[in-house]
């Protein structure tokens, strides 16, 4: 049996745990990181970035069919255009290959052991890991729990494969991501960022989709104003939606999905594949849990605001320590552990952690809605402005949506900003700069922003705010 012993031990590679170790390594942390699967995590192996390669591949195929219909305002003519889904979903593995190859490649350049195999806990200090060449015991002064979280299974659709009771019919997003070919007709359960991001790029590669979802509203967790553009290019792609609408299984012989809405009202939805977003939950349970004193919060780890979980000398980080579930945070925890871990003083502000949902048209919300700052007894200006009003929104034929600036009354302190709108997912750093640095909204307004590009409608926003925008 070998052993290990190091400084600190990371307890997966995903975006969260692979930062941590990186960070660490660099300090010249002695460190090692275990890996069940592959580097990179769900994030870049069956997650953000697979997923934004379909929605791409989505965007391109389903423009081109445009074209072919002579539904192209410029005048620019196609024929006859066609998808292999199967090339599309290679394309997408070859960029997950470089990304977890360049992973693997940062962390050995740092001087990180990787140890490939399932890590359990013996004790606060020592982890056992099964391997394909046989148990390692590693033991560690500091350890990482960066687990992360996997789809949440409905009991009525189980997931699995061929020979499962749904005989493959029922995927999570992982399946979704990994289909060779179109289904003529997909339900998807769940009106989330999961549920619509991919429901509406199948609708686009030609599927027939319809969503159902037990909340009465899309995207329950946005406010309304900035779910109405996403509604409406739901109905302009064919794409059915029934809210307040919960599912009970699958019919008899298979062939479709069985939901019930508030009236009691029974609906047959017809569906090759029924895909089930409804959530994410974290992995707590596999990884020995069962051997430490850990307090939870809920269902997550309790962390405290340095990712210190309730015994000295384990941190956690990621998915597992709760909402919001997104890589960009799990990171950003991941870079300050390995710099306390390191001797250094360091802290962690969650206020500007942007959201981004990469429906079409792209929502970004960084900071306080404007309900959420009034809820705090705020008394706030808005600015918004439309990006019918922007040019280069003109020029890309994306019209919908706004950008929307929330800030106190009295001393103009931005308290959060949000957009809706093509391409507004790379705005999302600016909006999260001006939160984190105090911007008011004289410094936003005072900002000159490059024309013609999208990023004027921030600055327009602002000068709203202060009342007096140029251009509206």
């Amino acid at each position: 049996m070998k052993e290990i012993t190091c400084k600190l031990l990371v307890i997966g590679a995903g975006p969260g745990g692979y930062v941590c170790a990186i960070r660490a390594g660099q300090l010249g942390v002695d460190t090692v990181i275990v890996e069940m699967v592959k580097p990179g995590g769900t994030c870049l192996n069956i997650g953000c970035i697979p997923s934004k390669a379909l929605i791409h591949a989505a965007d391109d195929y389903a423009g081109t069919v445009a074209m072919a219909a002579g539904r192209n305002a410029m005048g620019i003519k196609a024929e006859s255009p066609s998808i292999d889904l199967a090339k599309t979903m290679a394309w997408k593995d070859g960029i997950t290959g470089r990304l977890t190859m360049g992973v693997a490649n940062l962390l050995k350049k740092a001087g990180v052991k990787i140890v490939m195999g399932r890590a359990k806990f013996r004790d606060g200090k020592t982890v056992e890991v099964e391997t394909e060449t046989g148990q390692q015991v590693i033991r560690a002064e500091n350890i990482v729990i960066a687990t992360g979280s996997a789809p949440v299974e409905l009991p009525a659709l189980p997931f699995g494969g061929p020979k499962s009771p749904s005989g493959g019919k029922v995927i999570s997003s992982t399946g979704a991501l990994s289909l060779k070919e179109v289904p003529q007709r997909l339900a998807v359960v769940g009106a989330g960022y999961i549920g619509l991001e991919l429901g509406i790029a199948f609708a686009k590669l030609g599927a027939k989709v319809t969503i159902v979802e037990a909340l009465d509203r899309i995207l329950p967790l946005y406010d309304t104003q900035l779910t109405q553009p996403v509604a409406k290019r739901l109905a302009a792609l064919g794409i059915e939606v029934f809210t307040g609408t919960k599912v009970k299984g699958l019919s008899s012989n298979g062939e479709a999905l069985l939901a019930e809405n508030g009236d009691s009202q029974e609906k047959r939805i017809a569906a090759d594949k029924v895909l089930v977003t409804v959530g994410r939950k974290p992995v707590t349970e596999g990884w020995g849990r069962e051997e430490l004193e850990l307090e939870l919060d809920g269902r997550y780890l309790r962390i405290d605001d340095q990712c210190r979980t309730s015994m000295r000398g384990i941190y956690a980080i990621g998915d597992v320590t709760g909402e919001p579930m997104l890589a960009h945070r799990a990171m950003a925890q991941g870079e300050m552990v390995a710099e306390i871990v390191a001797g250094n003083r360091r802290s962690w502000d969650k206020r500007a952690i942007p959201a981004v949902c990469f429906t079409d048209p792209e929502i970004v919300s960084v900071g306080l809605s404007p309900e959420e700052a009034r809820a705090d007894g705020r008394e706030v200006k808005i600015g918004q402005f439309p990006f019918t009003a922007n040019g280069r929104a003109m020029t890309l034929s994306s019209e919908d949506g706004f950008v929307r600036v929330v800030a106190r009354a009295d001393n103009h302190l931005v308290l959060g900003i949000q957009a809706v709108g093509a391409g507004v997912s790379e705005l999302s750093a600016a909006f999260s700069l001006a939160v984190e640095m105090g911007a008011r909204l004289e410094d936003i307004a005072g900002t000159i922003h490059a024309h013609p590009t999208q990023s004027e409608a921030f600055a327009e926003a602002a000068l709203k705010g202060l009342g007096h925008a140029l251009h509206i």
